[in-house]
C-alpha cells in the first residue's frame, strides 16, 4: 500500500512537502476533513517501525496498568498504603492511572469539551493561532517535531505554557477553550504536587521534595486531536517517546495510548473519570532508577470520532544554566551507587531538540556504563 503513495526519489522533494502542508496551517484534522483517502508520503513510517510490523514488540490486550483509589489519601490509616501502591505502580510500570483524585467530573467533561470545541473549528480560524515556538507562549501546531523527525505522525496540537508565572499567556489562549484551559491547569496541578508528595516519601523522603527541586516550577498544557486516519497502518498518533517530568493526562473515550511494558505494548483503556499518570525522566534519574521512565506511544487513530488527549507537564523549573541534576544524594550508598551522571538543563534541552520525538534521550546519555 505505501508503494502507491510513493513517487520515486529522484521526484520526491520532501522538504517542499513539508513546507507546503506547514504554511496551509490546515493540520491533520484539515486533511482529514477534506476527506483524503492516503496519506502524504512524509507521513508514511518505516515498516519496520510500525506497531503492527515490529517483530520485536506484541501487544497485550490482557494487561493493564495500575489503578490507584486516592479517596483517603490524607487519613493516616489509608496513606501509608497509598504511598506503598504508588510507589510499586511507578517502580514497575512508570504509569498508573487515579481515581477519586479531587477533579469534578463537570471540570473533566468540560475541559475535553473545549479542546474538541477548539479542533473542530474551520482550519481558516484554527490558522490565527498556528505558529512554532516551542519554548513558550501559545502554540497550536501539527507535529512539534515536523522538520527534525523522519516522519510525521497523526495529531495536532494547542500548546499553553502556563507557569512560571512570567510566563503566563492567559490572553492569548484562543477563547473558545480559554476559560477551560485556566481551570484545569488549576486542578491539575493540585492533583500533581499531591503525587509528588506521595513519590516523594514513597522514596523515604520530605513529602515537599519535588517541589523543594523545582518541579512544580515549569508547567506546560497540551491539548491533542488525532483525527480520523485513512492509512492507519502506514503512521502513528504519536512515536513512542518518553516524559521528561511528571505527566496527568485527561483523555476521552477514543483508545490509542499505549504503554510498553517490558517487550509487550499494553493498551491504556479509557475509564471514565480517571486520570492517567506517568513518570518522566527526570524523575527516573534523580530517584537514581527506584522510578521508572517508560516509553508510550499512540497509534493513528481508525475510528471516525477524534481522539482527544489534555496533559500537563510538570517539569523542572526556577534553574541557573549551571545548575546540576542528577540522582540524589540521600539515596546513594556504598551499596546502591549513583546510576546515571550529572547533568544540565540546557544538556537535556540540547538532547530533547536535537532530533524528532524519540525514545529514551537524555537517560540513555547519562547512564554511567
Amino acid at each position: 500500500m505505501a508503494g502507491n503513495c510513493a513517487t520515486s526519489n529522484s521526484q520526491y522533494d520532501r522538504l517542499k512537502e513539508l513546507k507546503e502542508f506547514d504554511e496551509s496551517k490546515m493540520g491533520v484534522k484539515g486533511l482529514s476533513d477534506s476527506g483524503i483517502t492516503s496519506i502524504p508520503r512524509f507521513f508514511i513510517h518505516p515498516p519496520e517501525t510500525l506497531p503492527c510490523k515490529n517483530l520485536n514488540s506484541s501487544t497485550n490486550a490482557a494487561s493493564s496498568i495500575p489503578l490507584l483509589d486516592l479517596a483517603n489519601l490524607y487519613s493516616p490509616t489509608h496513606r501509608p498504603k497509598i504511598i506503598q501502591q504508588i510507589k510499586e505502580a511507578a517502580s514497575t510500570w512508570g504509569f498508573f492511572q487515579v481515581i477519586n483524585h479531587g477533579i469534578p467530573a463537570s471540570i473533566l467533561d468540560e475541559t475535553i469539551g473545549s479542546i474538541t470545541a477548539f479542533h473542530e473549528q474551520p482550519h481558516e480560524i484554527k490558522a490565527d493561532h498556528y505558529r512554532r515556538q516551542e519554548h513558550h507562549g501559545v502554540m497550536y501546531t501539527s507535529n512539534n517535531d515536523l522538520y527534525r523527525s523522519k516522519a510525521a505522525t497523526w495529531h495536532d496540537s494547542l500548546q499553553v505554557f502556563t507557569a512560571p508565572e512570567e510566563m503566563k499567556v492567559e490572553e492569548d489562549i484562543p477563547e473558545i477553550c480559554r476559560k477551560e484551559v485556566i481551570t484545569w491547569d488549576f486542578h491539575a496541578s493540585k492533583v500533581a504536587e499531591a503525587l509528588f508528595e506521595l513519590l516523594a516519601e514513597g522514596l523515604g523522603l520530605e513529602a515537599g521534595k519535588f517541589k523543594e527541586l523545582g518541579f512544580m516550577k515549569a508547567r506546560l498544557f497540551l491539548g491533542h486531536c488525532y483525527p480520523y486516519c485513512p492509512q492507519p497502518d502506514l503512521t502513528v498518533g504519536i512515536k513512542s517517546h518518553t516524559d521528561a517530568g511528571l505527566t496527568v493526562l485527561l483523555q476521552n473515550q477514543v483508545g490509542g495510548l499505549q504503554v510498553k511494558h517490558g517487550n509487550e505494548w499494553v493498551d491504556v483503556k479509557p475509564l471514565p473519570g480517571a486520570l492517567t499518570v506517568n513518570i518522566g525522566d527526570f524523575i527516573q534519574i534523580i530517584s537514581n532508577g527506584k522510578y521508572q521512565s517508560v516509553e508510550h506511544r499512540v497509534l493513528a487513530n481508525s475510528s471516525k470520532e477524534p481522539r482527544i488527549s489534555v496533559l500537563i507537564f510538570n517539569n523542572v523549573g526556577g534553574w541557573k544554566e549551571s545548575d546540576e541534576f542528577g540522582p540524589l544524594p540521600e539515596l546513594l550508598s556504598a551499596e546502591k551507587p549513583a546510576l546515571y551522571r550529572g547533568f544540565t538543563v540546557p544538556e537535556f534541552l540540547q538532547s530533547f531538540y536535537s532530533k524528532g520525538l524519540d525514545g529514551k534521550n537524555i537517560v540513555e546519555r547519562v547512564t554511567l556504563h
